[in-house]
């Protein structure tokens, strides 16, 4: 179980110190299925890169369960080769970014590669659930889109929904992916809070030569954190999330907390920035 500082600990807190506790790191290893649980609202987060052989999501120790999805739901998100996630008698064709909603109560879930030279990269967020809801594959052609920002302000950017209500329901896992336009850098300004949500971004897309600057902390006492490909920021309800790179990129944003509305988020004035 990982455990994260409240605001006042984190003002006080080294760069190490700040990236042991709010960064999540090689999540996507080859042939493995790598998960993080944290306190964060009870969230895991990880990955799952099948190769040659098919890999069974198994109940982290924490957890005390038979199954993964005995009491909670999960979103995965692929953002590598082909691959197919098989969820009790079902398989799913899964190409890249596209998403699969797993509701609570499923026995056996298996994730394979196509190609094992091009593995999936299965990213993972899972929160409990109150209620079960369907097994759905959103193909990233199916993503609810809306362009927001402009070229003026290094902004211009894709935001693609996948689990929301009225559409893909869930019990309270909110999940999508914003894609950087090519030239813009910023992926929100003016930067926001969730006071009744969490929130985990875990950036993709990021050359080997780039990375990105992810701002984090109370408005009165902003930190950063230098993020690199396939790496997640941990986002509390206290924090501020935003962030730009040193050239364009993507991030899958998922939330879970209180509700599910979109829009309730704190905004946070320039002004009010330090």
């Amino acid at each position: 179980m990982h455990y994260l500082p409240d605001s006042d600990g984190t003002r006080r807190m080294t760069t190490d110190e700040l990236r042991q506790h709010f960064l999540v790191r090689d999540i996507f290893r080859e042939g493995k299925v790598t998960l993080q649980v944290v306190d964060l609202d009870r969230l895991v987060v990880g990955g799952v890169v099948p190769t040659t052989n098919p890999l069974d999501l198994d109940v982290p120790d924490a957890l005390t369960t038979q199954t993964f999805t005995e009491r909670r739901e999960v979103g995965l998100l692929n953002v590598g080769g082909e691959g197919r996630i098989v969820v009790g008698d079902s398989e799913h064709e899964m190409g890249r970014l596209d998403v699969l909603y797993i509701g609570r109560g499923e026995q056996r879930i298996v994730l394979a590669s196509s190609d094992a030279s091009t593995p999936a990269r299965f990213y993972l967020v899972s929160y409990p659930a109150h209620a079960s809801y369907p097994t759905t594959h959103i193909p990233a052609a199916d993503a609810e889109e809306t362009v927001l920002g402009s070229r003026e302000k290094a902004n211009q950017r894709r935001l693609r929904k996948y689990i929301r209500p009225g559409a893909v329901e869930s019990a309270q896992l909110v999940m999508g992916i914003t894609v950087l336009e090519e030239g813009s850098v910023w992926n929100t300004m003016p930067a926001h809070r969730h006071e009744r949500r969490t929130e985990v971004y875990m950036y993709f897309d990021v050359s080997a030569d780039d990375v990105v600057f992810h701002f984090m902390g109370t408005p009165d006492e902003t930190r950063s954190l230098v993020v690199r490909e396939g790496e997640a920021v941990l986002s509390p309800g206290w924090s501020i999330h935003a962030g730009a790179g040193t050239a364009s990129y993507a991030f899958c944003w998922a939330m879970g907390g209180e509700n599910q509305d979109f829009a309730d988020m704190q905004f946070v004035g320039m002004s009010e920035l330090r």
